[in-house]
């Protein structure tokens, strides 16, 4: 499936900014089953130096400054984006989580590049709430993608989807102990209980479209920058990709900006200001699929 996408970030502030620092994760990463056909910024006021890049996490990354006082900032992405992520394995093929646990434990040549995955990090450390929360998925000896699932599933059940109940700052504990928030409040407790249970997890940063793929149903955190989570299923498997906000595993239906360790890691927009008082913030969000791909596999 072949998607336009719109991202228009807006501040306006009460008094101008006289200097402003942005960093950027906006350009949707190229991947195996993910093409990134083109990418566009527009930038106002015109940014006085301007830099692009690959960050620590292999995401695509702008840096820029802006020196001349002014009292809005926009940012307007534009991308066209070929996304076929494949089917997972059936979950019965994929190993115990336990055998997974182990061997990123263990690390080496097996596991050494999912290893920052598998510690804390600002805003998904190990919780024993959350981990006592995931134990009714993870039972002895169960296959980690069956566990996954019946997990992605809970979170979706159980948690309520409310915007303007959290912010950044939520906790994880705050999170399970309210049960409702929004789609990165989510990957954070998901992230948080996988961690505590020795298994490499992922924040992903990125888009859904408006509608299910029959357009039957509206997708939970579309129209805005959404969030899943990413999961290490073992050397074999590799990652699986799994949206606990609409219990999905990524297929076609989403589109990858960047991950990290967590929502911190992969910021869509962020900086520091000198001025600008009050500030308010206006984000859009427009994903529409244009062409069904109907090209062999490649």
């Amino acid at each position: 499936m072949i998607y336009k996408v719109h991202h228009i970030t807006r501040y306006t502030y009460e008094t101008p900014v006289e200097l402003g620092v942005h960093l950027l994760h906006l350009r949707p990463r190229d991947l195996p089953s993910q093409h990134l056909l083109s990418a566009n910024l527009d930038i106002a006021p015109a940014p006085s130096w301007w830099r692009e890049g690959i960050d620590h996490f292999g995401n695509g990354v702008g840096w820029l400054f802006l020196d001349g006082a002014h009292s809005t900032f926009s940012v307007a992405s534009q991308a066209v984006v070929d996304v076929s992520f494949p089917d997972p394995p059936p979950p019965s093929a994929t190993p115990s989580w336990e055998t997974v646990a182990a061997i990123a434990r263990q690390g080496g040549t097996a596991a050494w590049q999912v290893a920052e995955f598998l510690f804390d990090s600002p805003h998904a450390s190990a919780n024993a709430e959350a981990a006592a929360y995931a134990g009714e998925s993870f039972a002895s000896n169960q296959p980690i993608l069956a566990a996954l699932l019946d997990l992605n599933g809970r979170l979706h059940r159980d948690f309520t989807f409310r915007p303007g109940v959290t912010t950044t700052a939520t906790s994880v504990r705050e999170v399970l102990r309210g049960k409702e928030g929004v789609c990165q409040d989510f990957a954070h407790v998901m992230i948080s209980a996988l961690r505590s249970l020795g298994l490499p997890a992922r924040y992903v940063s990125g888009y859904i479209r408006t509608r299910s793929s029959t357009g039957e149903q509206r997708r939970q955190g579309a129209e805005q920058s959404h969030a899943w989570v990413g999961c290490w299923l073992g050397s074999e498997h590799g990652w699986v990709d799994l949206d606990p906000t609409n219990d999905l595993v990524v297929r076609e239906e989403h589109i990858v900006l960047a991950w990290g360790r967590d929502y911190s890691d992969v910021t869509p927009l962020r900086g520091v200001i000198l001025g600008g008082a009050e500030h308010e913030l206006s984000v859009s969000v427009c994903v529409e699929p244009t062409i069904q791909d109907s090209r062999p596999d490649r």
